[in-house]
This record gives C-alpha cells, sequence and structure tokens, in this order.
C-alpha cells in the first residue's frame, strides 16, 4: 500500500470556499489560507445561536499501546461514512504538535485513506496557531522577568516563580535549566524551564474559551507567582492581559479543512491529555454542531483519560450535550494487554487476545458510568487474522464493527456509522464528577471508579499543595489528573486491567485562568525528549518542494 503521504498527494481537493459553502459557511465569516485552508471568524456563531445543535459523538480508545490504535484514522472514516450514508457531518481534531511529529509519533492527521488535508500543512506549522500560543506564553515569561529587573514594584519573589517558558519542540534538554546569567543588564540569575506548548496553560485555555471577551479573563486569571509575603500574582496584576490575547486573535478563529473524501473538519488546538484536558477546542466544536446533523469528534489517548476529561469537564464547561461513545480497539492492542511482546504482535494469539479485552471491558464500563451507549470500532490490521477477528466477535458482548477505514476510508467505515446510528440516542449523559464535591473527593472518585484503585495516598508534598490551593480559594475547580496514558493505573508497567492498587498523588499544579487543578500522578514529563533514532530523520523535501516521509 502506498504511503500516507503519497495517498495525500493524489487525493483530488475541493476549493475550502466550497466545503465551506456546503456547510453553510458565508464568505464574510471565511478568512483563507491558500486554496484550501481557511479559517472561521467565530462571530459565525451569532448568526447560528438559534439553531438545534447536532448530535456529538465521542470517540476514544482502549489503553495506547506501542503499535498505535489508529483513533484519529477511525474518527476521520467515521465522519466520512456517515456523510455516505446522507447525512451532514463534519469532524473536529486537534492540531499536531511539531515535538511529536519529528519526535516518536509521527503527524496527526491520520492515515491511509482516511486523512485530513493538506496533510503536510497540517502536520507542519498549519496555520501558526501554536506558534502564536507560544509567542503568547513566552511573552508572559518575558513581562516577569523584566519586572523583576526594573524595580518589582510587586514583590515577586524569584524563588516562587510558577510560570516556564514553552517551546514546540521535544528537547529535553530544556527541562530544567537557569537564566539570568551574564551579569546585571541580563537579569537575575535563577531556575526555569521550558514545557512543550501542547503542555502551557495558554493552549488550554485557547482551546476552552467561548470568545475573546473569556480569552481575556481567563489570561487575566492565571497565576505566575508569588510574593515575598505570599500572595499570588496573576497575570491581571501584570496588565498584559490584552496583549497576550491580542498575540491569539486569530489563533482564536477554528481552522476549516477537509478530508480525503472532501468532508469538512475542524482541526483546531491541541492540549495533551495525559497533562490538560486533551480535546479540541470549544469553539470549533460548537460551531461543527449548529452546521451539521453529527459530529464527531475525538478525544486524546484511552478512555480514562481524554473521554473522561471530555465528560467530566469539557462537556460540562461547553454546555453541549453527548450522545454516543465510540472506543476503538485493535487485536494488537488486545494482544499486548495480554502479555505478549511488541514484536510478537504479528503472530496470532488468540488466548493473549482474549485475555487482553479486559482493558477493553474496564473502559466500556467506564464509560457506560456516564449514561451513554458505547460502540467498539475495531480497527482491522492486515496482520489480523480469521480466528482472531472471529473469536473477538464471539467474545465482545458490546454493539461493535469492523472498520477498515486506513485501507478503504469511509466505505471501509460504513458498518460502524450504521451501528453508530442505531445505537445513537438523545443526550442522556451525567458527569460522574459534581461540582460540589471537594478536591478530595474528585480524585478519589476518579481513582476509585475509573482506575480502579483501591485507596489514594498523597505525598507531603501534594499534601501541602492541596492546604495552598485551599488557603487561596480553588478547592472548588474541577480537577484534571496528569497520569501515564500507558495504563488505567499511575505506574506505565501496570498494563492490561489492573485494580486493588494504591494511587498515588505526587502533586498539584494550579491553572486558575484554564479553570482546573492538575493532580500529578507519576511521573509526567511536561518536556518530552527526543529517541535516540527520531521520526525526524525520516522526513526530507525535494528539489520541487515535496516533502517526504511525513506519516
Amino acid at each position: 500500500m502506498k504511503s500516507d503521504i503519497e495517498i495525500a498527494k493524489e487525493a483530488k481537493l475541493k476549493n475550502i470556499s466550497e466545503i465551506a459553502s456546503k456547510i453553510g459557511v458565508d464568505d464574510e465569516f471565511l478568512e483563507p489560507y491558500g486554496k484550501y485552508i481557511a479559517k472561521v471568524d467565530t462571530k459565525i456563531l451569532k448568526t447560528v445561536e438559534d439553531k438545534k445543535d447536532g448530535k456529538l459523538i465521542l470517540v476514544t480508545a482502549m489503553t495506547p499501546t506501542p503499535a498505535g490504535e489508529g483513533k484519529t484514522t477511525t474518527s476521520i472514516g467515521l465522519s466520512m461514512a456517515l456523510n455516505r450514508l446522507g447525512k451532514k457531518s463534519i469532524v473536529t481534531l486537534r492540531e499536531p504538535s511539531l515535538g511529536p511529529v519529528f519526535g516518536i509519533k509521527g503527524g496527526a492527521a491520520g492515515g491511509g485513506y482516511s486523512q485530513v488535508l493538506p496533510m503536510e500543512n497540517i502536520n507542519l506549522h498549519f496555520t501558526g496557531d501554536i506558534h502564536a500560543v507560544s509567542a503568547a506564553h513566552n511573552l508572559l515569561s518575558a513581562v516577569i522577568d523584566a519586572h523583576i529587573k526594573f524595580g518589582n514594584e510587586l514583590g515577586i519573589d524569584p524563588t516562587k516563580i510558577y510560570w516556564k517558558r514553552t517551546m514546540d519542540m521535544n528537547d529535553r534538554a530544556l527541562r530544567q535549566i537557569v537564566v539570568g546569567l551574564g551579569g546585571s543588564a541580563n537579569g537575575y540569575p535563577r531556575e526555569d524551564g521550558f514545557i512543550i506548548t501542547a503542555a502551557s496553560e495558554i493552549m488550554a485555555i485557547l482551546c476552552l474559551a467561548k470568545d475573546i471577551k473569556d480569552l481575556k479573563e481567563r489570561i487575566s486569571n492565571i497565576v505566575v507567582a508569588q510574593t515575598y509575603d505570599k500572595k499570588l500574582v496573576k497575570v491581571k496584576d501584570l496588565k498584559i492581559e490584552g496583549a497576550m490575547a491580542t498575540i491569539l486573535k486569530d489563533a482564536i478563529k477554528p481552522n476549516l479543512v477537509q478530508t480525503i473524501e472532501n468532508t469538512p473538519a475542524f482541526v483546531h488546538g491541541g492540549p495533551f491529555a495525559n497533562i490538560a484536558h486533551g480535546t479540541n477546542s470549544i469553539i470549533a466544536t460548537k460551531i461543527a454542531l449548529k452546521l451539521s446533523d453529527y459530529v464527531v469528534t475525538e478525544a486524546g489517548f484511552a478512555a480514562d483519560l481524554g473521554a473522561e476529561k471530555f465528560l467530566d469537564f469539557v462537556a460540562p464547561t461547553a454546555g453541549y450535550d453527548v450522545n454516543a461513545v465510540v472506543i476503538v480497539a485493535t487485536i494488537k492492542a488486545l494482544k499486548y494487554h495480554g502479555g505478549v511482546k511488541k514484536d510478537e504482535l504479528g503472530k496470532e494469539n488468540v488466548e493473549a487476545m482474549l485475555k487482553g479485552m479486559e482493558n477493553l471491558r474496564v473502559h466500556v464500563e467506564n464509560m457506560k458510568k456516564y449514561n451513554l451507549p458505547v460502540v467498539i470500532a475495531l480497527n482491522v490490521f492486515n496482520s489480523d487474522t480469521k480466528k482472531e477477528l472471529d473469536e473477538f466477535s464471539k467474545h465482545c458482548e458490546i454493539p461493535h464493527a469492523l472498520v477498515y477505514a486506513f485501507e478503504k476510508g469511509g466505505e471501509g467505515t460504513i458498518d460502524l456509522a450504521n451501528l453508530v446510528l442505531k445505537n445513537l440516542k438523545d443526550s442522556q449523559y451525567k458527569p460522574l464528577i459534581k461540582p460540589e464535591m471537594s478536591l478530595e473527593e474528585k480524585i478519589e472518585t476518579l481513582a476509585k471508579k475509573i482506575y480502579r484503585a483501591s485507596d489514594v495516598i498523597y505525598t507531603d508534598q501534594a499534601k501541602r499543595k492541596l492546604r495552598f490551593l485551599k488557603k487561596h480559594g480553588y478547592k472548588g475547580l474541577p480537577v484534571i489528573v496528569a497520569k501515564t496514558q500507558a495504563s488505567i493505573s499511575d505506574d506505565p508497567k501496570k498494563i492490561n486491567a489492573p485494580s486493588g492498587y494504591t494511587f498515588t498523588i505526587r502533586d498539584f499544579e494550579l491553572s486558575a485562568g484554564a479553570g482546573f487543578v492538575v493532580a500529578l500522578a507519576g511521573d509526567i514529563m511536561r518536556m518530552p525528549g527526543l529517541s535516540k533514532v527520531p521520526n525526524a530523520v525520516n522526513i526530507d523535501i525535494d528539489e520541487d518542494g515535496n516533502v517526504i516521509g511525513l506519516s
């Protein structure tokens, strides 16, 4: 089979104005970035606010493995299949981050015959949204150090600055650094560090903001430091929320592109799911819900991370309903959780596959706790044997469909689309986490009901941060748990369906602007590093400007 980029180059794209017209976006709201990409002005929401929302389908997955599960490919294929069935569907996705593109994961525009296009642009810089987030974030970093150098009117304690710098690349050497060297002209030496842009609170804010006014308000509430007399310093104290929002004035507008079959797609925002809330912007999904009958949206990583955060935090924040959940699984992933090593996953092993179905079962049970219909999308690979597929269908008690989106695009996802339509219902969904719960109650509910732990413990550092959060009035915020994506638990080595273990909270971080508290479970890197042989070695460009090796 041809490579992703070869398939993408052969696709017959339509002018973006034609795609926009198909879903009712007039030229006055369209800002083209070339022939095939455009931003949509957020003012369009005022013209469609009286329209009824379409149905919202959330695509998530079982616990990810090194083999990859194809969640984005399935999401794109499902939306294309719905359009093939005569329904009006839009898919909404996150933007790829350059770090993973050149690191281990590669691109994030789908694959095979189920891609969003133009994939080279989407994977590389796109419309500059992530760079705008970096610029806004680093403006704040620069202003903090300038404020300290020129009199430090607010009395900022340089040892209590919480705001790091950011860049959109994996670079482990920048995790912990010293800034301000070289004499008094360069400021005061202090410890600092970088996080990847997708982990920035600015990225989370961009994806949660409902409009420019809300964007500025959220930015103004970011807590950046503490003073010598223990008071919190916010962006509003530095008086630069307007400047930061100005940098983001275009980034807040959703990006409209198309799939390989010309299905409209919004690709906008990119917060990580193992650190932040892990889904595309609220604005993009709201616009899509007003302009189509069925919106397919994707949550990051597995159901215990992206889907839980979507259902307990994103949807309640946005004020929209959810009508169905699709959980993506693969035979390879099932075998991996059944104990098979990565290099053996291509070999038939029904026993291991059946053992690994425990992982899938837990995710299904978890999603049903939100009172939602759940269906399984089994993403089929060439290495899957007939016996494995037959045994999966025999033992899977949940409605499921075999998906061939990678090989056949929308046509290969028709069975899943019909299954979703059959099971989809008017929303009866209820979040598991209640706003009135304390921080500890929220964490305990997630740990025991979603992560299947028997107990929760807090390190001394976490206990100190809890007291800090309560003292400063943040005890009522939603909780986002930052943990490994490789396990339902807080230990990446615990594969399949661990239970009865102790879940450890080692620290907390405050994201007051985004509107949540981050509970850190395990060692979560906010600045990844490149591998020994990164994906960057596969990427090149020829004399005619054609990109090679991007997937």
